[in-house]
């Protein structure tokens, strides 16, 4: 029993994708392992279908899978609660990938970037389509631009 508790745990932390918090590091990587950049605006503990976004689909097996072979992802997190707060460095650098990508200040805001910053595709809000097919458009988007 302790075994099959052990193997599902393993499993339940692999499929979480791990998500850059610095564009500069993600574009070094995106070039190194030829993949795009799938950057994320969010209000983490205040934007309702930002929240739904990351739970529906963000944390669904269907695209944590699709996401691990493909993309580099990135989270430009503005979160208002006192607690949750990034340090200046970091809100600096959100701030200018928002008045780079996201001058309109949408939330959420999702850009499907090439590895030298070239928009590919952008979604407004909380896309209309399940974890299962959101991550299938963005494998035949990141399939046709390879």
């Amino acid at each position: 029993m302790k075994k099959l508790l052990y193997i599902a745990v393993c499993i339940t932390a692999m499929s979480f994708s791990t998500w850059q918090s610095n564009f500069q590091t993600a574009q070094q990587l995106a070039k190194d392992k030829h993949e795009l950049i799938l950057l994320n605006f969010s209000g983490s503990d205040w934007c309702g279908p930002c929240i739904r976004m990351r739970k529906e689909i963000f944390e669904s097996n269907e695209f944590s899978n699709m996401a691990d072979a493909t993309l580099i992802l990135v989270n430009a997190d503005f979160p208002r609660n006192k607690k949750n707060q990034l340090d200046k460095q970091h809100k600096k650098e959100n701030e200018a990938l928002a008045d780079k990508y996201n001058p309109g200040g949408k939330f959420p805001f999702t850009v499907l970037l090439s590895a030298d910053g070239k928009i590919i595709k952008s979604w407004e809000g909380l896309p209309k389509e399940n974890a299962a097919q959101f991550a299938s458009q963005l494998k035949n988007l990141c399939d046709a631009n390879r």
